[in-house]
């Protein structure tokens, strides 16, 4: 997850969210703007919208690619694939 400068200035922070009891819930994204105390330090390393789906592009492809040289090696190494295990094929 990203922090991500939206085009009012404030920034969408990830935050881990967590229940009564403790337990972790998801993660989260929490507006915030330049009176909190985090702010500047959060400011540095924000992205734009269009810079973060850029990033998430650009990690779908790479993993997809990975993916497939895993799928690969599993073929000449005659090992069964994961989606063998999903199908029921172990």
């Amino acid at each position: 997850m990203f922090v991500i400068r939206l085009p009012n200035g404030n920034l969408m922070v990830p935050q881990t969210a967590t229940g009564n009891d403790g337990r972790v819930l998801g993660d989260v994204y929490v507006e915030i703007g330049p009176q909190d105390a985090d702010y500047s330090r959060l400011a540095e390393q924000a992205l734009t919208p269009e810079e973060a789906e850029q990033r998430r592009d650009r990690w779908r492809q790479d993993d997809e690619a990975l993916r497939q040289e895993f799928l690969e090696f599993a073929r000449m190494n005659g090992e069964h694939t994961w989606q063998d295990a999903v199908d029921g094929e172990e």
